[in-house]
């Protein structure tokens, strides 16, 4: 049986997640600043409860102490959860019957992996010719809910509580329409606006859509505003009703009870008839292929039907007397039925699907319709329940919708659902001004594996390529088969070409390892070609007929690679890789790296107080290259490890060889990215390299950009003060560039700030960076801070800094980076520090 679309491939992964004592105002704030529709409260790895927009309909906003109590006294328990191998078409049902708006996903052991909405279920349950054909008018809310803009919100609230409306439409002073919405009111949790009536708060103005547009217009204009809610309008302006995505799924059940009700209603009249011609009705409910139930009040089953038996297995002597209850399958829970017999009462019928299990123990799904019969007093004698089953149709209709939009052998997307996934990507990829790839993959020499091999085993092949394809990308990309030995993936949210082409280069060294095929081992290449939106067209067609075209250069130039569409993205794509290349060789045995050492000097004194090692590099083809280029690019690549202990080593033998030569050596700093601070051993290798080059405690310092601590400074104490046990000096280097977090300087041991160069060149240009600077020396003399200004080019700018608390000065004004052996020809001979 085909495996229906499940759960796990439509489902939001990125989880909002809180504490059970944050509070709501809080937790709002960051539903607000997502954009999510839910926030989950969990205790080591298990969801407790769950806060949705829903909910803010029952915050009382005359209280603003409301709004701060814990999530944990206001959410909803315990939280309804599905596990993410479950069917799409089953989530539906369980939404609609538990008139739920979110299913918490779980794994098998409840931790959990992802959230699924209603809105969910609107953009991919496949709603699009239901949506093409039907009009606004056939789904709207035909009466909205209208308030007056002068009213509180929280009487706006509690009427939309009140009428079970997720929305209302404000009417405010100036005669405009506005809206407001469940997501407007978590906003203002978050941001407590006191006593301000709606009508400043509605969002305005109301987006409109008229009454006879398609609705899949409707549905398009709700995606494309970001907006959840459309007002209506007639043909002479008016707002007739109010359209949102639970509309559209509502709209769509709805057409699918008319067409019940019709056929109930049929039914009704044979049931009448059957009271004058019962035995007529007889012959016609014993040839019935419907399975059909009558009841007493009290749901004692007193008849079945041969059809009955048939599809259930059960006879009328084991039936009667008993209740259909008999026939659960144990997959709804209390509430499903309680809502059931609810409905029943109130309205006289009930028709849904549901799932029952046959006497052997088979489960299946029925299309069930249940009638009260009243009797002359008007009171329930009895209950007549129709029901079919419709599993074969289901699995039929999913077989259908897989064989049209999946590969049959692979199971991997087909071209035709590639398109629309693709036609999706680029719409939001515009809408957020993102790029977006196309990688075209064809197979090396298939061909000849089919001819030796045969066609059974070509297709085995087939199977393990795809398999270790889809292992190296993100679960958001797709992965589609073109036909044959082709493949086209999609990435989605690319930022820069390299994470397209280490995708690529992850691609051909999967398929490059060997195979093992009918117990022979082999190896295949394969050839890609890559093109990118917006770069390369912004269009379907064009996007995979240019990666396909890229592809064919990669055969012409040599097989197993990648070419990028457009020849100058390919040079320097190529040019990144030879410098990536030559960095990595770089690394392993240093050859051509060496230090310069830029002096910094006692403002008022003029003394040498220490100096910067700044790492240089050059090729023996490449020349001099910059470090502004071989750095970032040492980060990204993870060299920045091996390049920085070099780094650390040059400068500790050339301190031990100053002093060799009884010359007195100033402090070094060395500047550490994020990734050497964060390695656990670094104070260890710190300690070991003064050991092995017989240095002084302290000489050797160490320099760190605000954005390494800023996160995670908390856990930065140890190691910053175990730095300073070996005498370290810590600066803290462009300071007030990034975010400055002024809270951590008093908890941090830190020594020196550094003001960056930026806010120095336009002193006495800039009240801005005077009064910046004139801030930062203040804040570090009272901390008792060290400051440096970095960057001092002109005797203006020296002269400007005397009004300030500096202690160090450092710049092409006093002493540019310079060579070793220059560095203590100008420096040490003159100016010998103590060490």
């Amino acid at each position: 049986m085909t495996q229906e679309l499940s759960v796990e491939r439509i489902m939001n992964t990125g989880l909002l997640t809180c504490a059970p004592e944050t509070p709501l105002c809080e937790a709002a704030a960051r539903m607000a600043e997502r954009r999510v529709s839910a926030m989950l409260v969990v205790t080591d790895e298990r969801a407790v409860g769950i806060w949705t927009e829903r909910d803010s309909l029952f915050v009382d906003f005359t209280d603003p102490e409301a709004v701060r109590r814990p999530i944990e006294g206001v959410m909803s328990q315990p939280v309804a959860t599905i596990h993410p191998a479950t069917p799409v078409g089953e989530a539906a049902l369980r939404f609609s019957a538990e008139r739920r708006r979110h299913l918490l996903v779980v794994d098998d052991a409840g931790r959990p992996r992802g959230i699924l909405s209603q809105t969910d279920l609107a953009l991919n349950q496949g709603l699009e010719p239901y949506l093409r054909l039907r009009e606004v008018g056939d789904a709207m809310r035909q009466r909205p809910l209208l308030l007056p803009g002068d009213r509180s919100l929280n009487e706006a609230a509690r009427h939309m509580g009140r009428h079970g409306c997720d929305a209302a439409v404000v009417t405010c002073q100036d005669g405009e329409l506005g809206i407001l919405t469940e997501r407007d009111l978590v906003r203002f949790v978050a941001r407590h606006p006191g006593n301000t009536v709606i009508g400043e708060l509605a969002s305005r103005p109301l987006m409109t859509v008229d009454v006879e547009a398609a609705l899949i217009h409707a549905r398009d204009l709700l995606i494309d505003q970001r907006v959840r809610h459309l007002g209506v309008l007639d043909g002479e302006g008016e707002v007739v009703g109010l359209l949102g995505f639970q509309d559209l799924l509502a709209g769509a059940e709805h057409l699918y009870l008319e067409d019940l009700r019709e056929a109930l209603e049929q039914r009704d009249q044979a049931l009448s008839q059957s009271r004058r011609h019962l035995q007529l009705a007889e012959r016609v409910i014993d040839a019935s292929l419907e399975g059909i139930i009558i009841t007493d009040a009290e749901t004692r089953i007193e008849f079945v039907n041969p059809a009955f038996t048939h599809l259930t297995g059960y006879s009328l002597e084991e039936a009667v007397g008993r209740t259909p209850a008999l026939l659960s399958s144990g997959r709804h829970d209390a509430d499903f039925y309680r809502d059931m017999w609810r409905t029943l009462q109130e309205s006289g019928y009930w028709r849904g699907e549901i799932w029952n299990r046959r006497k052997s123990g088979q489960l299946y799904l029925e299309l069930l319709t249940i009638t009260a019969i009243r009797d002359d007093r008007g009171e329930i004698s009895h209950y007549a329940a129709l029901f079919s089953d419709i599993t074969h149709i289901r699995e039929n209709e999913e077989q259908v919708r897989r064989l049209a939009y999946y590969d049959p052998l692979t199971r991997l997307p087909n071209r035709r659902l590639l398109e629309d996934r693709l036609e999706l990507g680029i719409r939001h990829a515009r809408r957020y001004g993102q790029r977006l790839a196309v990688i075209f993959l064809d197979l090396d020499h298939f061909k000849q594996v089919n001819d030796a091999l045969g066609h059974a085993l070509g297709d085995e092949l087939l199977l393990k390529v795809s398999k270790r394809l889809r292992a190296q990308l993100r679960e958001d990309d797709t992965l589609a088969r073109q036909g044959g030995d082709e493949f086209i993936v999609l990435l989605n949210e690319i930022e820069a070409v390299e994470e397209v082409t280490r995708v690529a280069h992850r691609l051909v060294e999967s398929v490059s390892a060997p195979f093992e095929v009918g117990g022979q081992a082999f190896r295949v290449g394969c050839s890609l070609g890559i093109s990118l939106y917006p770069d390369d067209g912004d269009r379907v067609e064009t996007l995979v007929r240019r990666a396909d075209s890229a592809m064919y250069r990669a055969k012409q130039e040599g097989r197993n690679t990648y070419r990028l569409f457009r020849a100058e993205m390919h040079r320097e794509d190529r040019g990144r890789l030879e410098l990536e290349t030559a960095l990595r060789n770089t690394a392993e045995t240093g050859a051509g790296l060496g230090v310069h050492y830029q002096p910094l000097f006692d403002r008022d004194s003029g003394e040498l107080e220490g100096a910067e090692a700044l790492l240089r590099w050059h090729h023996p083809t490449l020349g001099h290259v910059s470090p502004g280029d071989f750095i970032p690019l040492a980060e990204r690549s993870g060299l920045i490890l091996p390049l920085g202990e070099r780094l650390m080593q040059l400068v500790a033998a050339q301190l031990r060889d100053w002093r060799a030569a009884g010359l007195a050596p100033p402090r070094v700093a060395v500047n550490l990215s994020a990734r050497q601070f964060w390695q656990s051993d670094l104070v260890a290798q710190v300690r070991e390299l003064y050991a092995a080059y017989a240095l002084p405690p302290g000489q050797i310092g160490v320099e760190l950009t605000e954005s390494v601590l800023l996160d995670k400074h908390q856990e930065a104490i140890a190691t910053l003060q175990a730095l300073r046990e070996l005498g370290c000096r810590i600066a803290i280097d462009d300071f007030g560039t990034g975010y400055s977090s002024l809270s951590y300087l008093q908890d941090l041991p830190v020594t020196t700030l550094k003001i960056d160069r930026s806010f120095i060149q336009q002193l006495g240009e800039s009240r801005g960076s005077s009064a910046i600077v004139a801030a930062v020396t203040g804040l570090a003399e009272e901390l008792g801070l060290r400051v440096v200004a970095e960057g001092v080019e002109t005797e203006a700018q020296l002269q400007a800094l005397s009004r300030h608390h500096v202690n160090l000065i450092q710049g092409y004004l006093t002493g540019r980076p310079v060579e070793a052996a220059t560095f203590a020809e100008r420096y040490l001979a003159r100016h010998g520090a103590p060490a």
